[in-house]
């Protein structure tokens, strides 16, 4: 099989230049597991993984794959290698993994092959149909077949997954499926003293959240306020624009539109009469997404795509009304659209009409708990894949006289 049509190979792992020898990263000692990210579908969801697989079992994680799918911080980063004997043994001889995770479907025969004779477990996440790796075509019958015998378990996102899979050759008892991978939506952190402190001050107060807006939105975000102020006269925003250095000209362009607003960074609170407040810190997302039932992340409507991810406030149980640019989010956003846990709008209309219809708690509510099940719906099969690494693991150690 080849990679599936409109896949290009910059998705598969990124071009590459050769890494020279020695000139990997240092390998520290302990014990490492190695994830591979395919492609963007499986990003978040190994991004996830590898966060707790640090936090939680104290591991090193290797990531390879496309530079811009991978974190900025917490794990080594190297370039995946080529499918030669000499690149995979330098590379493996080099990191020596106690596990390895590979997502989608991405099979690579020679480093399958090479990882069994080390006796290295792998793991396939998120997977959906196999192909073979650009670079691994190879007229030899059986090659998926004897590549897939050497994984140790794979993870499918659905039973149609599962069957192709099977079909391909990997043995049926070592498919599990079980979904997709949690994505990387862990709530975000607040501060309780102080979201107790808002919620108080604004108790009789229906309130939304207008996140990372740039300058191009403020006037669609303004607008779909004024329109619910005649339906809901108390109603506060909290707004905060993407620029933290627009706070202060904005608050004073909308003071001149007449509006009633405060500025947080100027130590004002959204007192009964504010009708706009206005905050800068991202730090405080979370404070926000906690207290506003209803969220609209800016950067979807005039900008090039959200600026904020959308799982966040799904995470904690705010609605979420957004722009039809994803950005680098259509993997979420399809994902929050697929299950009507999420409302596009495509101008500023269907934002107001939009803000209108969710200020009934009933439908912000409904729309709020479906996001909510999307977002959660991975946690179950991440779990199963970090018990699974952590025996594997043990089990490598104990046999290997716990060595590096």
């Amino acid at each position: 099989m080849r990679a599936p049509a409109g896949r290009s190979w910059w998705a598969l792992g990124g071009r590459r230049e050769p890494v020279p020898a020695g000139q990997h990263p240092a390998r520290p000692e302990g014990s490492l597991v190695w994830l591979h990210v395919a492609g963007p579908a499986s990003a978040s969801g190994l991004r996830e993984l590898a966060a707790r697989l640090r936090e939680e079992q104290g591991v090193a994680v290797l990531m390879t794959g496309a530079r811009e799918l991978l974190p900025d911080q917490g794990v080594l980063r190297d370039q995946m290698p080529e499918e030669s004997l000499g690149d995979l043994r330098s590379f493996l001889t080099h990191w020596s993994p106690d596990a390895v995770v590979l997502s989608e479907g991405e099979i690579r025969p020679t480093l399958l092959g090479e990882l069994a004779e080390r006796e290295i477990p792998v793991l396939i996440a998120d997977a959906r149909e196999p192909w073979l790796a650009k670079g691994s075509e190879s007229w030899i019958p059986g090659v998926m077949r004897r590549s897939l015998v050497n994984v140790h378990r794979v993870f499918a996102i659905d039973a149609a997954a599962g069957r192709a899979f099977q079909k391909a050759g990997a043995q049926a008892r070592r498919i599990s499926v079980s979904g997709r991978l949690e994505e990387s939506s862990q709530a975000l952190p607040c501060l309780e003293a102080e979201r107790e402190y808002l919620a108080d001050l604004t108790v009789a107060r229906p309130v939304w959240f207008a996140g990372g807006v740039p300058q191009a939105e403020e006037d669609a975000v303004m607008a779909a306020h004024r329109h619910a102020l005649q339906l809901a006269h108390r109603l506060l925003l909290v707004l905060m624009p993407e620029d933290p250095a627009r706070a202060g000209p904005l608050a004073r362009e909308l003071e001149e539109q007449g509006f009633s607003v405060s500025v947080r960074s100027d130590e004002q609170e959204p007192d009964p009469e504010i009708e706009v407040y206005i905050v800068a810190e991202p730090a405080e997302l979370g404070l926000w997404y906690r207290l506003a039932p209803i969220t609209y992340i800016g950067g979807g409507l005039s900008g090039t795509g959200l600026t904020l991810n959308p799982f966040a406030p799904a995470a904690l149980g705010s609605a979420l009304l957004h722009g039809p640019r994803p950005g680098s989010f259509g993997a979420p956003l399809g994902r929050l659209g697929a299950a009507r846990a999420a409302r596009a709008v495509a101008s500023i209309r269907d934002l107001s009409e939009a803000l209108a219809d969710l200020l009934s708690p009933e439908r912000s509510a409904r729309l709020a708990g479906a996001a909510w099940g999307v977002v959660s719906e991975g946690a179950e099969v991440t779990e199963d894949m970090l018990k699974t690494l952590a025996q594997l693991i043990a089990e490598r150690q104990a046999a290997t006289g716990g060595g590096r």
